[in-house]
């Protein structure tokens, strides 16, 4: 990972993602990324206020832009006199910290459950996943929302099997960690209340008092996340945060009503039109000293909802589409997990099914009481694993892996603990040996964990298969930029993806290129470089009512040129 923070240019998230850090703990302002909560972004810029980078504050996309975050972005890093490399780098470094603590904490809790030695097997499977070692060094949310939901269910089944007041406010606390580094994991709620349900139902019995428990726990944490929001908004005016939040929410739930408020219960309105009343109640709160750090906590998690109905357009098995697919998430699993955990896992649900089978058969089944009480928590695991799969892939939003990366650690566990009863005197030299070989191809495999594909993906070429963040983020412009260098270059037309700036890298001599310029040969360029990402969306099979302009289809590349070679794994190099 540490290799990976120096060699990798920043991908399309970083953009956003650090100069709104900085910004949150240098200005205490929080105009910049509202659609992300702050903790992880806070976290990583924490190395710059001792390097101090100059900030666009002058600029207008700063001053005047409603969440001017692309532009800042590239302003910031590229044109402010900054060393962009040196604050990429140092921003890096936080995240791969935050990866580290996961990884003790997942081996902590795989030793209570599996004992010592079995507990490195998950804890390996995790810390060598390809996709782990590369979302574990970026600036982004994922691996930040892995650790929210390891550290949250994990205090949660503690302060069910041990309700003491002490036990709620630890699980509290961890409920508003979770909240304060992913939106999406508000789906904490309603899965630590069936918990709370099923727990209660089937082994506590003291009804009232579980519900009053779990209510406290949510308190605390919806109060934990109060002083951080309070500390990112104390400098952001309360004029530009009512003008920002009422437009970025204008069209929320279908928009304001012609009546007057969608919360006023006496105004008769379509029980559809009601939706906009979050909206209305977050811009009240915005005009209110105590209330508006909440207000722009309630801002980004209605973004969230309101991108959540959207949609992205994405390149998935030889088709664009903006629709989202069920299949999805469960392909490029497939595509992209090591054959080694893929055959562990599909071993140890072989063998539950099988036990399923013979325990009916022979009538011998557990009691339902009985089972909770020795295997609540991984009960508690499966439950999250089935419900954020099944919203993931009900979800149209279907841009990477990386979003169902929360569940890896549990199905690691899961597996683990049912292959140990599998294993028998020398069969765990098998394991071990199978261990090795996992290890040994993430070894094989750095530095480009990112575009990483199994042998069912075909390895590098798995981009035939689908892009964006499963393979190409932009992490390949420095690696461009020695290939630039090494072949002096003088001049190249590059279509970029990513969050790097080309000519930050690349110089006077790059050119930024599209496919509707034509031939850059024609204007006497003789290389280009083309992301992959950029290129499949350009050829692929429209699906349902996308268009695109034959213009952008880079039908003049395809039947002429062959790539040259490639920088990386993800940025395509044609010798015209």
């Amino acid at each position: 990972m540490l290799y990976g923070a120096f060699t990798d240019s920043a991908i399309v998230d970083e953009r956003p993602h650090v100069p709104a850090g900085y910004s949150y703990i240098r200005y205490f302002d929080y105009r910049l990324n509202p659609e992300h909560p702050p903790l992880l972004k806070m976290i990583a810029a924490i190395p710059l206020l001792f390097i101090r980078p100059n900030f666009p504050l002058a600029s207008t996309h700063w001053t005047n832009d409603i969440n001017g975050q692309w532009d800042i972005g590239t302003e910031f890093l590229y044109q402010s006199g900054n060393n962009a490399d040196q604050i990429i780098v140092w921003t890096r470094l936080m995240p791969i910290l935050l990866t580290l603590f996961v990884i003790i904490f997942l081996y902590m809790w795989s030793k209570e459950l599996l004992g010592t030695w079995w507990a490195l097997l998950p804890t390996t499977l995790f810390a060598f996943s390809p996709t782990v070692l590369a979302h574990g060094h970026y600036v982004t949310t994922d691996l930040a929302a892995t650790c929210g939901v390891v550290i949250a269910l994990y205090f949660f089944i503690h302060f069910l099997q041990h309700p003491s007041a002490r036990n709620i406010v630890y699980a509290g606390i961890a409920f508003g960690i979770a909240q304060l580094l992913k939106f999406s994991l508000i789906i904490l709620i309603p899965i630590f209340l069936l918990l709370a349900i099923i727990y209660t139902l089937f082994i506590a019995h003291n009804y009232l008092s579980y519900a009053l428990k779990t209510g406290a726990l949510f308190f605390v944490g919806f109060i934990f996340i109060y002083p951080v929001y309070f500390i990112t908004t104390f400098h952001y005016p309360i004029e530009k945060q009512y003008s920002d939040t009422k437009t970025t929410l204008e069209s929320f739930g279908g928009g304001p009503h012609k009546s007057g408020s969608t919360c006023d219960p006496r105004i008769s309105m379509p029980l559809s039109q009601r939706l906009h009343c979050p909206a209305e109640i977050t811009i009240h709160f915005t005009q209110n000293p105590v209330l508006r750090p909440y207000s722009q906590y309630l801002l980004g998690f209605l973004m969230v909802v309101q991108r959540g109905s959207g949609y992205n357009t994405i390149y998935f098995l030889g088709n664009v589409t903006k629709t989202g697919s069920w299949p999805y998430f469960p392909i490029v699993f497939l595509l992209k997990e090591q054959l080694i955990s893929l055959l562990l896992i599909t071993t140890a649900l072989g063998a539950v099914l099988l036990r399923t089978i013979t325990s009916n058969i022979r009538r011998n089944h557990i009691k339902i009481r009985e089972y909770f009480l020795t295997h609540f928590t991984e009960f508690s695991m499966i439950i999250f694993i089935i419900i954020y799969w099944t919203i993931s892939m009900k979800s149209p939003l279907n841009i990477g892996v990386r979003h169902i990366l929360p569940t890896l650690p549990f199905i690691y566990i899961l597996t683990t603990h049912s292959v140990k009863k599998l294993v028998r005197g020398s069969a765990i030299y098998i394991i071990i040996a199978l261990v090795l070989l996992y290890v040994l191809n993430t070894f094989l495999a750095a530095p480009y964990f990112l575009s990483f594909f199994n042998t069912i993906g075909k390895g590098n070429d798995g981009y035939r298969y689908v892009t964006d963040s499963n393979f190409d983020w932009g992490q390949d412009l420095k690696r461009l930029k020695e290939f630039k260098e090494k072949n002096n270059i003088n001049r190249i037309a590059v279509d970029y993806f990513g969050g790097g700036d080309i000519y930050y890298y690349l110089g006077k001599g790059a050119e930024q290129w599209q496919s509707s310029k034509g031939n850059p040969k024609d204007y006497g360029i003789e290389w280009l470089a083309v992301s992959a990402n950029t290129l499949q969306l350009s050829r692929g099979k429209l699906m349902y009512d996308e268009k695109r302009s034959a213009n952008d289809e880079y039908l003049w590349l395809k039947d002429a040129y062959n790539p040259f070679t490639k920088a990386g794994t993800s940025i395509f190099i044609y010798k015209l």
